[in-house]
């Protein structure tokens, strides 16, 4: 629809819409980058819809063996694996993060999971500085499994696996942490309302429950102002709203 919009403003403008089309690949970018802005899409996908046809011209001009192109599909789905079903993309936490998270442990011996660890960097951090604690991560996709291994090599209170962590049993754990996105938080507080123990925390970092008010929330001085969600979930009602079953990932 907006690809046709830009050919029609093109002919209305009499511009040669072959001869120039980067303008309408622009016009097109931005028409899609608005819509999404008005469909509330997450923000990081406001550049994506931008740029995509402009890079698809542009790309045109250079001489690009189409091999290069499969390379970089098969990286980019190394990266990042199945976000179109997921939902998550790949968010990354920050020192400040761990710091934070770091602080949030209690004195005593617990265990730790980060659902979706990345790279493996904040499970680095923690194990690093609570050696007495036990921490799993769990990463889907498989570049940044690999690299959460080697991160954490040589750490023995950490075990990084690969796999869905919708299938992970949440009971045995006294802090759950989470940088997903808003879509799957209504699903994550049902099945932590209904598998966490009693006093034990989830943490969302940056994405609330919907409809569902934390017990505390921290707002780190990053750059990004970060902010920590906290909540005791263990024999919360369900959420109600979305059930949609995610697939799994």
């Amino acid at each position: 629809m907006v690809l046709m919009l830009a050919f029609v403003l093109a002919q209305l403008t009499q511009l040669d819409f072959w001869q120039f089309p980067l303008i309408p690949a622009l016009i097109q970018g931005i028409g899609a980058a608005l819509i999404a802005y008005w469909q509330r899409a997450p923000r990081w996908w406001l550049p994506i819809h931008l740029g995509f046809a402009p890079l698809a011209v542009i790309v045109q001009g250079f001489d690009i063996a189409p091999g290069w192109f499969l390379a970089a599909f098969v990286l980019s789905l190394l990266i990042f694996w199945r976000t179109d079903r997921s939902r998550v993309p790949l968010y990354l936490s920050n020192r400040d993060t761990a710091i934070a998270l770091a602080a949030l442990l209690p004195a005593t011996p617990v265990r730790f999971i980060d659902l979706g660890c990345g790279d493996g960097r904040l499970l680095r951090h923690l194990a690093k500085a609570r050696p007495d604690c036990r921490f799993v991560g769990i990463e889907h996709a498989p570049l940044p499994w690999l690299l959460a291994r080697w991160r954490t090599r040589g750490l023995a209170n950490v075990a990084v696996r690969r796999g869905d962590f919708w299938q992970e049993p949440l009971g045995e754990y006294a802090l759950v942490y989470a940088f997903l996105s808003p879509v799957p938080m209504p699903r994550l507080w049902r099945k932590a309302s209904s598998e966490m123990a009693a006093g034990a925390t989830l943490i969302s970092n940056s994405f609330a429950v919907p409809e569902i008010v934390p017990d505390t929330e921290i707002e780190l001085k990053d750059r990004r102002v970060t902010r920590l969600y906290l909540y005791h979930p263990a024999g919360q009602a369900d959420l109600a709203g979305d059930s949609a079953a995610f697939p799994a990932i």
